[in-house]
This record gives structure tokens, sequence and C-alpha cells, in this order.
């Protein structure tokens, strides 16, 4: 059976490859964007419905994140304007361990939609296509919680769980948490990277405060700075949140994506080529 259905969040890190999965198994395929026809935005409740119409299924990711001020509210917005739209089940993206996350799971579960959440840890991709890249360009890693040991998943597992369970209604009330095979520091992940990369990398173990510190140098907005901070302290910082799941293994019916075969075919992408960066 062929589904309509909304990836919000479409052209995101999990968005686009659920996006590209939803149409290679010939699924009719929404982006929801700025961008797109019609357009789509957290801050702005009317663009809800026009997104919704017409479709019988979404995929909720929440930008930057739900434990942000207002995520709540948002995503309570959005399954009021799903059910009336009558959509028939909805996905949400969710962050293992954070505790503002889990109160959006809970309207998404009591909001009479069909629904399937999926809790992932800290991605892969943060170093490729986030907000580790340019450590990794300029061969030192500043990072606080040297102690935190992290099982780090790829960005395209969480989204082959997720297309899978968006059209497989098995899975209806499950919560699914997305984990990579085996949890990492970051001096281990650096090394592993300086090796499969064939460039020196350095971790530098630095303070929150002092991350925080180099983030407002850099301009950054406040917002941004609290999130980092809250998802360094608060989920990195209780060893309970950082737990290997095999839920990967139990829906794709393999294993889930090792730090070092990520390394490997990202370097062939030459995302993390100096020239290229330059």
């Amino acid at each position: 059976m062929k589904h309509n259905i909304l990836v919000i969040g479409g052209t995101g890190k999990t968005g686009r490859r659920v996006v590209e999965g939803l149409n290679e198994l010939g699924h009719n395929v929404k982006a929801g964007s700025r961008n797109g026809t019609p357009s789509f935005a957290w801050e702005d409740y009317s663009t809800f419905a026009p997104a919704l119409k017409g479709m019988d299924r979404a995929y909720i990711v929440y930008y930057p994140d739900l434990a942000v001020p207002g995520a709540k509210e948002a995503i309570k917005a959005l399954t009021e304007a799903a059910l009336k739209e009558g959509l028939q089940k909805v996905v949400l993206l969710s962050g293992k361990g954070e505790k503002e996350a889990e109160a959006c799971e809970e309207i998404v579960a009591n909001s009479g939609l069909n629904y399937t959440l999926v809790r992932a840890s800290w991605f892969n991709q943060n170093f490729s296509e986030g907000a580790f890249l340019d450590f990794i360009l300029s061969g030192q890693v500043a990072l606080p919680m040297p102690d935190a040991e992290i099982p780090f998943v790829d960005a395209d597992d969480i989204a082959e769980v997720v297309t899978k369970v968006l059209v497989d209604d098995s899975y209806d009330g499950q919560t699914i948490t997305v984990t990579g095979p085996r949890k990492m520091t970051f001096k281990e992940v650096v090394d592993t990277m300086s090796k499969g990369i064939g460039r020196n990398l350095q971790y530098i173990p630095i303070s929150i405060e002092e991350f925080k510190e180099g983030m407002k140098a850099a301009g950054l907005p406040d917002s941004y700075i609290w999130l980092f901070g809250y998802l360094f302290q608060e989920v990195l910082g209780n060893p309970d949140n950082q737990e290997v799941s095999t839920d990967v293994q139990k829906v794709l019916g393999r294993h889930s994506t090792d730090f070092t075969d990520y390394v490997e075919k990202t370097v062939v992408t030459g995302i993390w080529n100096l020239e290229v960066a330059i």
C-alpha cells in the first residue's frame, strides 16, 4: 500500500534520507520545509494544516531540538492539526536521555494519533554535516565531557528505521531506541577519525564553560549555546543515558553501523578534505 507522507525537516540530516528511502519504496512524499510548497515553519502554526492536508502519515523532526523552550507547544499544535486533517500516524524523532524530549513524546502518545517514537543517540554526522565539522577541518577537536561514553548512531541507520516504522503498522505505539553498536569517548572518536582520514587530529578536553565561551566568541546565538550546554550536561553527564540498544538490529535485521564504517564511507565523499573546505 502506498502512502502520502509528509517529512518535516525533509532537507535535514535524517529527513532527506527518509525522503530518499520513501521515494525508493514508491510512496508519495512531501518535504516539509520553509522552501516547500506549501511552506512549513515551526514558529508559524498557520503553516501546519496546509502542509498536512492530503497526507496520511508524517515524520516529525523538531528544529533545533525538542529540549528548547516552545517545543512542547509546537508539537501539541502540530498533532492537533494532524488529527484534524485526518492523518493516520506520525513518527517522532526524539533524543535519548532528554527529559524535555520525553515530555514531547507524551504529547504525541496522548494525541489520539497512531504513533511510533524513535529515540536517537548523538549522530555520527555531527562530525561531517553538523556542529563539529569545523573542528575536524582545523585538526583540533575541543569538546567537554572527556569521560562520557557515547553510542554514536549513524543518520543512515536512523533514517532506515524511521522509513520502516512509518509504513509498518506493527510498530505502532512502540518506542524504538537507536544507537551505534558500542560506546566511545570523544578521544576514541577523534583517534578513529584521525586514522581513517590519514591526518593528525587532536582531541582537547575542555570544560563546559570554556566550550560555551568559545561558542559565544564565535557569535553563536544564546539559544544555541544553551542547547549544547544542556546536551552535554544533562545527556552526556548521565551514564544511564548512554546504554547501547539493539533496536536497530530488531527493526532492520542487521547490526547498527560502527563508527569506523561511518568514517570509511564519509572519507570518500571528500567532506574532510582541507582543499575542498577552503
